[in-house]
Parts: C-alpha cells; sequence; structure tokens
C-alpha cells in the first residue's frame, strides 16, 4: 500500500491545485513565476521521487495523478477550467518529457537524474502552458517559468534529499 498511497501524492496534488487557482485568481505576471519556483517546480522533484516509487504502471498513475489535480482545480473554481485544461496538457507532456531524460539518465545520482530531467520538462511545461491557459504566446512569461521552474526544482530537490537524510537518522 505504501508504494500507492504516500506523502508525495498529497503534497504533488496540494501543489498543482494552489498552483492552478493563484494564477486563476491573481493572473500570470509575476505569479507564473512565484509558482514556478514554489509549486511547479516542487512537483517536478516529487514526480522524480514517483518515478521511482511506481516502478510498475508509472503512466497509468501519473496520468491519473495529473487529471486528478485538474479535476480537483475545477472542483474548487470551475472558472479554473482553462487553467486546469492548460496544467493538464503541459504537465503531461513534460511529464513525458521528464521520463524520457530522467530514464535515460538511470545510473546516475538522484540530484543529477532530477535536475537534468525537470529542465526539460522545465522547457515543455513553460512553453505549453502559458500559451493555452491564457491564449497567447507570452515569451517574457515563458522565459521567466523556464527560470524559475528549473531553479525551484534545484532548491526542493535539495530540501527533499536533505529532510529524507534526517528522516533517515531517526
Amino acid at each position: 500500500m505504501k508504494k500507492y498511497l504516500n506523502p508525495y501524492v498529497l503534497v504533488f496534488l496540494v501543489a498543482i491545485v494552489s498552483a492552478n487557482l493563484v494564477l486563476f485568481f491573481l493572473g500570470p505576471v509575476p505569479w507564473a513565476m512565484v509558482n514556478g519556483f514554489i509549486f511547479i517546480g516542487l512537483d517536478f522533484v516529487i514526480r522524480d521521487k514517483l518515478h521511482d516509487i511506481w516502478e510498475t504502471h508509472l503512466w497509468k498513475r501519473m496520468l491519473g495523478l495529473i487529471f486528478t489535480g485538474s479535476t480537483i482545480s475545477v472542483f474548487f473554481n470551475l472558472g479554473a477550467l482553462q487553467i486546469a485544461i492548460a496544467s493538464f496538457i503541459a504537465f503531461l507532456v513534460a511529464g513525458m518529457v521528464d521520463a524520457v531524460i530522467y530514464h535515460s539518465l538511470k545510473d546516475k545520482k538522484w540530484l543529477i537524474k532530477s535536475n537534468a530531467s525537470n529542465a526539460g520538462g522545465a522547457i515543455a511545461d513553460s512553453i505549453l502552458f502559458p500559451s493555452i491557459a491564457f491564449g497567447a504566446f507570452m515569451p517574457e512569461v515563458i522565459l521567466g517559468q523556464i527560470a524559475s521552474k528549473f531553479l525551484g526544482g534545484l532548491v526542493w530537490s535539495y530540501v527533499i534529499t536533505k529532510i529524507r537524510k534526517r528522516l533517515q537518522e531517526f
């Protein structure tokens, strides 16, 4: 049971729903970059942890998790439907990019795999999400999101590594 229901799933869902609703209520600038650093960078790192935990049916489980996050966003506010759809599509494509990179680096340390795959995922997600969510190509938002998602993922990967090491000491 631990493999499928774990705290990472809850953190992932809280982060993606929070990111979607913040953007719905506050708009893309500067919140897309703030969200990218805090929430999406965290979700990218959590996704990598789930890659290691969910050894079987990874794609099916990740698809379900992404769909659930988008559905919960709409449940809280139907007006967030366009953002939820953009989030679903962007996370799906970014997840595919991430998985290919992450699994191609299977012999590397976790921090290297996570941050390299998050770079690819950040680029895909940052191009797709604002273009779909806000119906316009927004280069400044795209570039800001790429940087903030990558930097957020970098910070979160180190934070999660430190927390896991501390928990193992107990």
